[in-house]
């Protein structure tokens, strides 16, 4: 009775024995956002890191790889290596724009433990007769198929011969082994998505015009105006031609210059408060010209190289035909008047809000679809970048539906985010899909401000899925530091924003040193949004040498268009931000000074050590601004610079070995 009551205790733990075929672990795995909830983002053939913790029980050698799916494609496998300690890293490239995945397996290498283990016994002098048998078993074990199928079946022939220790411990055969060896306790860790886009989303450079204000003194500018300043963006470098508003304008309560509230009969109003008896989000303002003058617009910047960015502002004029057609797109206050946009202090009484959710709190699907099919119609007429008003104030579900759909037929599609607001809210928008967002720069002067802000933008989390787009101004903010800092102060940020970022911006002005406020305030005095503005580009003191200088050096030099490579180098002066943009051929290394008003003489350290290489070698230089070629020895400098002859220096290092 005593050994049939242990016989069935036994069967009975057994039972209770859970399968657990995971007896590895892969965590920590980069790059991800949320754990899979929303999609890291990558460009296309740009290399893409992906890293892992991998660990198990015991001594064992692992193995492990990466799995690339692309919709419509054969999945793609790549090796990972053991970077240190229990990371191991890949690089991976995608190829196609839109949606991908990706996901690591991991697994305990039997041949590579017996290698290890055989090649010390090996080298100690000791026997490894049994170990020989060992091998002999795992071939045996082994079924061979695919292109390694007939090396296999030879290795279990020369395993048994004379030479079978040499053939066994030989690289070739360890090569093979590491493709078609067995995988114990093989472990997939969950799938995780991967947006791909084109590389215009990561690395570009915007100019912002009004069209209105391309005519000449006086005089309405139209869609043929632009055609005929094109010469004049590309001249600068630029790639991205971007727009404020071009649709019909309201006149219901339209503001007047310097956004009086009451305007003339001349005042052109604020593109913003879309909408008129002209039409609304899918028809252009008449004074700019028709549809098929736009279509030209678009064609002819294409054959010139630029990508046309539409301003895609969720507003609508007291006047919008909508408002008629579907009254319950729009929010009313409870005296029945319609409800106008504010920002308390600020009214903008040209402006009415729309309802994306009904009393329910059901999506208001209808306009929802509405807006989708605007976004499409500008789509089909070649645009398929778009600069997006306040988004935060709008809901995340309605983007992140929006984004998603249009993706599907367009994705290409480039969503920036105009949102100067909370940073988790600025990040939110990034993950449910905004390629690029406008970000903190304009408030970020001094160095240490710009270092912090720099590192978390490259370093933290946020890197894997917000990119931030350096504007150095816009028609909204005319940053403080440009109202006083004259010339030598556009020249600085212009070189900032173009080299710590990837894509980086100006609206136009900007080139001139505007800088004129409105007392007191962050805002242009005689702003833009609410009159014709008319620049001569032979103004003199305009800095577009500095624009055209950085916007080529940019195309020139593959390291900098990713900004996570991204590095602050030591300069000892406060005033002086030193950094390099590095990749494994070389770097361009930056020294900007911060000051507009003084020079400075300061030390600076050559980052020798970003080579591998000691304090006391050399390095090959070039002055991309001279063009002059020489050598640095050494690690520690010294060099002057002052604001009204050049508040900048760029070099060209070249690694040892490295391209010239």
């Amino acid at each position: 009775m005593g050994r049939g009551t242990t016989r069935k205790a036994v069967k009975s733990t057994r039972e209770r024995v859970p399968a657990a075929p995971a007896r590895l672990v892969i965590e920590a795995i980069e790059p991800t956002v949320e754990g899979g909830r929303f999609a890291a983002k990558t460009v296309a053939g740009w290399p893409t890191r992906i890293a892992a913790d991998i660990f198990s029980d015991g001594h064992e050698v692992l193995g492990a790889k990466v799995i690339l799916s692309t919709p419509g494609a054969d999945p793609v496998e790549v090796p990972m290596i053991h970077e240190i300690n229990d990371r191991w890293v890949a690089e991976a490239r995608f190829d196609t724009v839109g949606p991908a995945r990706f996901t690591i397996h991991a697994w305990r290498d039997v041949f590579a433990t017996w290698l290890r283990g055989t090649r010390k016994k090996v080298a100690a002098g000791q026997s490894v007769a049994v170990e020989l048998e060992e091998a002999r078993a795992i071939l045996k074990s082994m079924r061979a198929k695919g292109d390694d199928a007939g090396a296999i079946k030879a290795l279990r022939v020369e395993a048994k011969g004379p030479q079978a220790q040499e053939v066994l411990l030989s690289d070739e055969t360890e090569a093979l082994m590491a493709r078609a060896g067995p995988r114990a306790h093989l472990t997939a860790a969950p799938d995780m998505p991967i947006w791909v886009d084109r590389e215009a989303a990561a690395f570009s450079a915007w100019y912002e015009l009004f069209p209105r204000s391309m005519g000449g003194p006086e005089r309405h500018g139209t869609f043929e105006d632009v055609i005929d300043n094109l010469g004049y963006v590309t001249d600068m470098g630029f790639d991205t031609l971007y727009f404020p508003p071009i649709h019909p304008i309201g006149r219901t309560n339209r503001k007047g210059k310097n956004n009086t509230l009451t305007a003339g009969a001349e005042d052109v109003g604020s593109p913003y408060a879309i909408g008129s008896e002209a039409g609304g989000h899918t028809e252009v303002h008449p004074e700019l010209g028709t549809i098929e003058d736009f279509d030209r617009l678009v064609a002819r910047a294409g054959e010139a190289g630029l990508d046309v960015a539409l301003d895609i502002a969720l507003n609508a004029s007291p006047d919008h035909p909508w408002i008629k057609q579907h009254p319950e797109w729009f929010e009313w206050r409870p005296d029945g008047s319609i409800a106008y946009a504010e920002n308390p202090p600020k009214k903008y009484e040209d402006i009415v809000n729309f309802r994306y959710y009904m009393d329910d709190g059901s999506p208001n699907a209808p306009f929802w679809e509405a807006i989708l099919d605007m976004f499409l119609f500008w789509a089909d007429h070649g645009v398929i970048v778009f600069r997006v008003d306040n988004p935060h104030t709008k809901p995340f579900p309605f983007w992140e539906w929006l984004m998603a759909e249009v993706r599907k037929l367009h994705p290409g599609a480039i969503f920036l985010a105009e949102a100067f607001t909370r940073p988790k809210v600025m990040k939110r928008l990034a993950k449910i899909g905004y390629n690029q967002s406008y970000s903190y720069f304009t408030w970020r002067n001094t160095k240490y401000e710009l270092t912090e802000y720099l590192t978390e933008l490259t370093q933290e989390d946020c890197r894997d899925y917000m990119r931030v787009n350096f504007f150095v101004n816009t028609p909204d903010i005319n940053p403080v530091p440009l109202q006083t800092s004259g010339r030598p102060g556009f020249r600085t940020r212009a070189i900032l924003a173009a080299s710590l970022a990837g894509n980086w911006g100006l609206y136009s002005g900007f080139e001139f040193c505007e800088g004129a406020p409105m007392p007191g305030k962050e805002e242009y005095l005689d702003s833009e949004k609410y009159q014709l503005r008319h620049r001569d580009p032979e103004t003199p003191g305009h800095i577009r040498d500095d624009i055209r200088l950085i916007n080529r050096i940019r195309r020139e030099h593959p390291q900098m268009r990713d900004m996570r490579n991204l590095s602050f180098v030591p300069a000892f002066d406060d005033r002086v931000l030193s950094y390099g943009r590095f990749d494994a051929d070389g770097a361009v290394f930056f020294h900007v000074l911060l000051d507009p008003h003084a020079p400075a003489e300061f030390d600076f350290q050559v980052p020798l050590w970003k080579f591998g290489l000691p304090e006391d070698a050399s390095i090959e230089v070039q002055d991309l601004v001279q063009g002059n070629r020489f050598t640095w020895h050494g690690r520690d400098h010294r060099l002057a610079l002052d604001p009204h002859e050049r508040p900048y220096a760029i070099w060209k290092l070249t690694a040892p070995g490295g391209a010239r």
